[in-house]
C-alpha cells in the first residue's frame, strides 16, 4: 500500500512578522513547524505502517529551501520518501494555485490514498485538500477523527467525523483524499536519539518549476484567483506561567506536563 501525506509547514507561534497594508501577507518566518492537523495525517500513516509493514509512505510539501532539515527529521521517524516542491516563481500562490501545483505532481505519482490535514493554523482557507480532490477526480472528506484500520487495504475505508453533537461514520471508496483533524489524536513520533544524525538525503527529492512546467502567468500572485484586501498583525496571548514547588506535587505536575506534550 502506498500513502502520500500532503502536508504544510507553518510559522511556529509568534516567530513571524506580517508586513501591514500589503496586498499579500509577507511572512518572514524565523521558525517553521509542521501544521498540527497534517502531523496527525503522518502519525496515522506511520501507525498503519507499523501494523502493515509493506506500507510505503511519501511526504509531499511546498515551501522554501529552509524546509529541508524539518523534512529530514520526519524521514528519520520512518517516512520512506519526501518530495519538496520549491521555486521562487510559486511565491504568493493562493489555495487555487497551490492545489494546481500539488495536483500536477500527484498526476505522475502512484498511490492508494492521500492523507492531509483539515485546517491550517496560519489562517489558511482549508480549501487545498478539496481542490486537490477536485483536480484529481477523487472524493475528499475533512474533519476525520478516526480511521478504522481494519478497513485499510480494502476497496473502501471506514472513517468517523465527530462534531459537537454526534459522530458520523462514512465508507469511502479508495483512492481518496482523507483530511484529518487534530482531534483524532494521531501523533508524529519524535526522532530517536540514535537516529538524530542519520543521513536521509537519498530519500529526499527536490522539484522546481523546471520539473512541473507551469507558465509564469499561471502561478504565484499572477495566477491567484483570490486577493488579500488587507493584512495586519494580531496580538496573541502568552501562555500562563505556572510555578510549582520542589515537592511531590510539583514533580507530578511537571511529569504530567511532559507526558501531555509527549516528551515522555
Amino acid at each position: 500500500m502506498k500513502i502520500i501525506c500532503v502536508v504544510k509547514f507553518v510559522p511556529d507561534g509568534d516567530s513571524f512578522d506580517i508586513e501591514d497594508d500589503k496586498p499579500v501577507p509577507l511572512r518572514k518566518a524565523r521558525r517553521l513547524r509542521i501544521n498540527p492537523d497534517d502531523e496527525c495525517a503522518i502519525g496515522l500513516a506511520l501507525k498503519i505502517q507499523k501494523s502493515q509493514p509493506d506500507t510505503s509512505i511519501e511526504l509531499l510539501t511546498m515551501g522554501p529551501p529552509s524546509l529541508g532539515p524539518l523534512v529530514e527529521d520526519i524521514l528519520r521517524v520512518g517516512v520512506d520518501r519526501a518530495t519538496i516542491i520549491s521555486d521562487e516563481i510559486y511565491a504568493s500562490s493562493d489555495a487555487w494555485v497551490t492545489s494546481k501545483i500539488l495536483a500536477r505532481y500527484l498526476t505522475t505519482a502512484e498511490y492508494d490514498g492521500l492523507f492531509t490535514g483539515s485546517h491550517a493554523i496560519d489562517g489558511g482557507s482549508s480549501s487545498v485538500p478539496p481542490l486537490i480532490g477536485a483536480a484529481l477526480g477523487l472524493v475528499q472528506l475533512s474533519g476525520i477523527t478516526k480511521l478504522d484500520e481494519d478497513s485499510v487495504g480494502d476497496a473502501c475505508v471506514r472513517v468517523d467525523v465527530e462534531d459537537e453533537a454526534s459522530v458520523t461514520r462514512y465508507e469511502i471508496d479508495m483512492p481518496a483524499v482523507l483530511s484529518f483533524s487534530r482531534k483524532s489524536g494521531y501523533r508524529l513520533p519524535y526522532v530517536r536519539f540514535k537516529n538524530r544524525n542519520r543521513d536521509v538525503t537519498d530519500k529526499l527529492v527536490w522539484l522546481s518549476n523546471n520539473d512541473l512546467g507551469f507558465d509564469a502567468a499561471e502561478v504565484g500572485l499572477k495566477g491567484a484567483r483570490t486577493k488579500i484586501a488587507r493584512s495586519f498583525s494580531s496580538t496573541s496571548q502568552k501562555p500562563e506561567r505556572r510555578v510549582v514547588g520542589n515537592d511531590q506535587q510539583g514533580v507530578d505536575a511537571v511529569y504530567n506536563l511532559l507526558k501531555e506534550k509527549r516528551f515522555i
